[in-house]
């Protein structure tokens, strides 16, 4: 089994490079980040047509989470990350699908750092974490994927010094991240290519996908159940170079039947 994520950057506007992917790799399940399109203009034919289900929460203009199956049931469980009733932002869904328990998320950028966005981001995150530790103790099996907006280490950036004082490097966010992976998950990334230069992102300024300056800030964690399962794990690097692309790339990992 294949599993995806994928932030598209506007799914309508780049519906094109998406369908493209997905032909071209068909995985699975695919999680989708950024989708910047209101409920009721999710492209949900061309994705039926493509041959996936679809679950997702959109948000006007920003943010937006969806997940995507191939042929198989996808049995919805939450589309708000618990802890804050006030909180109007699309960027958590929850579902079940071939007895995986998926989380996808589009953790909070929180630049500029001081202020309160960054403030709004470590919240955010104290949330995700308090909500991921209930879902590692019920021993069921989960992953938790989506664009986390952080690089836990200087391996995880090109040039780390230039980004000391970067929302999605700042010491708290490393801190936070470091803190969630220590209720057991497993970063699939960083587990099979351990020291490896692996990036995720690259802005579209400064040719910054010609010279590889990028980040590894689109991320996997695995409970215990589905770590035992895990064959490989990649970027498809090259649909960074796409026509009218994401920023991002997709990452993908490949669990055993």
């Amino acid at each position: 089994m294949r599993i995806a994520t994928y932030n598209v950057n506007g799914v309508n506007g780049r519906l094109p490079v998406l369908l493209r992917w997905l032909n071209e790799t068909q995985p699975d399940i695919v999680c989708l980040q950024e989708l910047k399109a209101q409920q009721d203009n999710f492209p949900e034919q061309a994705i039926a047509d493509a041959g996936y289900n679809a679950i997702w929460h959109g948000q006007k203009s920003w943010n937006g989470v969806a997940i995507l199956a191939r042929g198989m049931e996808i049995q919805e469980l939450s589309r708000v990350l618990p802890g804050d009733p006030e909180d109007s932002h699309s960027r958590y869904i929850e579902a079940i699908v071939n007895g995986l328990t998926i989380g996808c998320l589009y953790l909070p950028n929180g630049n500029p750092a001081p202020g309160p966005k960054f403030d709004y981001k470590l919240k955010w995150f104290e949330r995700f974490t308090q909500h991921a530790a209930g879902l590692y103790a019920s021993g069921k099996p989960v992953v938790l994927t989506g664009d986390y907006n952080v690089m836990p280490t200087d391996l995880d950036v090109y040039k780390p010094e230039r980004w000391v004082d970067d929302a999605l490097f700042r010491p708290e966010t490393r801190a936070a991240y470091k803190n969630l992976l220590a209720q057991g998950w497993t970063d699939a990334i960083r587990k099979l290519y351990p020291d490896q230069k692996i990036y995720t992102f690259w802005d579209y300024f400064r040719n910054a996908y010609g010279r590889d300056a990028g980040l590894r800030i689109d991320h996997f964690l695995l409970s215990p159940t589905v770590d035992s399962r895990l064959k490989s794990a990649g970027v498809d690097r090259h649909v960074r170079g796409w026509e009218k692309t994401s920023d991002h790339a997709p990452v993908w990992i490949e669990l055993a039947d």
